[in-house]
């Protein structure tokens, strides 16, 4: 006897391969789209706050957030410790979903306080707003599916057996 999940659109069996569901399942696609986005964004933006390829991210911080928080004297080597941060939160993302979703969206949270407090910026505040509102989404959505390095395994078809084979 097979067990099916129902959903609205189609009736899926709940042990279809990680590939199959891919190509199949629009929830499922959203999730790894999403993934692969709060993993490759960050790990880019946080690389580039090194290099200063895409733009001078000096000029997004705030003066009197750099004085509130930071214990480095001046804001170049503040953006090193964001780089950084955007780096993590990308790893995060891609090895515990669950938890990486709601870690981005209080990092985004934060940018949007500091571009609040910079002003002049506000098309790329709301865009934040925005990306937190995904980011919130991302963590709800990633609680229907396993979470982790081993989730991984999923993608690639190979399963943990639960006495049955498959």
């Amino acid at each position: 006897m097979t067990t099916t999940a129902s959903t609205t659109a189609t009736r899926q069996p709940v042990h279809t391969s990680a590939a199959e569901r891919l190509k199949t399942d629009p929830t499922f696609q959203a999730f790894w789209l999403m993934r692969v986005g709060f993993t490759l964004v960050p790990i880019l933006f946080g690389a580039d706050k090194f290099a200063h390829v895409m733009v001078n991210w000096d000029k997004y911080l705030a003066l009197d957030v750099q004085r509130w928080l930071s214990p480095f004297d001046t804001v170049h080597q503040t953006m090193y410790v964001v780089g950084a941060v955007e780096i993590f939160a990308g790893l995060v993302v891609l090895l515990l979903p669950r938890f990486g979703g709601y870690l981005v969206a209080l990092w985004l949270a934060g940018i949007i306080v500091n571009l609040a407090i910079l002003g002049g910026f506000w098309d790329v505040l709301m865009r934040d707003v925005a990306l937190l509102l995904l980011a919130l989404t991302f963590a709800r959505l990633a609680s229907a599916f396993p979470a982790g390095a081993l989730s991984d395994r999923l993608i690639t078809g190979v399963h943990r057996a639960r006495g049955r084979s498959t």
